[in-house]
């Protein structure tokens, strides 16, 4: 295991740095010949020691039976850590949602499914971000007088820019869906789904309220809000998906269910409270499912 452990820590250090030095050349700050063939030299041996390590795991797991596919995704899972992979998936289905949302197309939402939105309370704050940075990038453009560094921070501000367009446009087209069957998929953007049984739920009803925490919060008789904190082993614990300081929705399950938190964590709740622009509309959907 210490080959794999070398590789966590080779990615987890070169990574940042051959960033650092794709910014430097966009940014056109010209770096001496011995560090960019030093940095790619580490580059390289970093990807080496990767396919050492992941043929190695990749071997073992078909060995021990696994398919091909299984075996590529165990390999890739003791080598990657589990909050790297969901940063990353998180932001290419964000990036998806953007053409989905130019497209005007939902994502999960098929014929006879009732969706219904979310993004009321925050979008007039997305779009006063979105306002802000783009303010700050004309102003900096006039205020920075080095071009190398002016460079660098327009690729941060077009980059922050379009991070938080697409973190709205998959809230937008990633809606909350209730099914004709009466299952219900609670979601938030790319961060967060969960689809909970039509034989789970035992009560849902319009409760609006405004609980302080960060996106995804537990309470009740265990511990931990957020993406971090709390051991999520509670069956009585109550998970509130907030969206604007507010959530809307209560709904009461006859058995705890497991979820994942937004960085990989599971967790188990059998009260959930969540938002929706139009909550009577959600609890009588899924109070009256259709006839099958």
């Amino acid at each position: 295991m210490s080959a794999v452990r070398a590789a966590r820590f080779a990615v987890a250090a070169v990574i940042p740095g051959e960033l650092l030095l794709v910014l430097c050349v966009v940014s056109g700050v010209r770096l001496p010949g011995w560090a960019v063939a030093a940095a790619e030299v580490l580059v390289l041996g970093v990807l080496l020691l990767e396919a050492r390590v992941l043929c190695s795991l990749y071997a073992a797991a078909r060995a021990r039976g696994a398919t091909p596919a299984g075996a590529r995704r165990e390999a890739v899972r003791a080598v990657v850590p589990v909050a790297v992979r969901r940063l990353l998936l998180h932001e290419l289905r964000a990036a998806a949602s953007l053409g989905r949302w130019v497209l005007r197309r939902e994502h999960g939402v098929r014929p006879g499914d009732v969706a219904a939105a979310y993004t009321g309370p925050q979008t007039a704050m997305m779009y006063g971000l979105v306002f802000v940075s783009v303010v700050e990038t004309v102003a900096l453009a006039f205020l920075i007088p080095w071009p190398a560094v002016h460079r660098a921070v327009l690729v941060l501000d077009v980059y922050g820019v379009l991070l938080m367009l697409a973190m709205h446009a998959a809230c937008v087209t990633r809606p909350h869906v209730v099914r004709p069957d009466g299952s219900l998929r609670i979601r938030y953007g790319a961060l967060f789904d969960l689809t909970v049984p039509a034989d789970a739920v035992a009560s849902v009803r319009v409760d609006r309220r405004y609980p302080e925490g960060r996106l995804v919060k537990l309470s009740g008789d265990g511990k931990g809000d957020g993406i971090a904190g709390g051991d999520g082993t509670g069956d009585g614990q109550v998970l509130d998906l907030i969206v604007g300081s507010q959530t809307t929705v209560t709904l009461e399950l006859n058995r705890p269910l497991e979820f994942r938190r937004p960085l990989g964590a599971r967790a188990r709740a059998r009260t959930i409270r969540f938002h929706a622009d139009d909550p009577r509309a959600l609890v009588t959907a899924l109070r009256q499912p259709a006839p099958p």
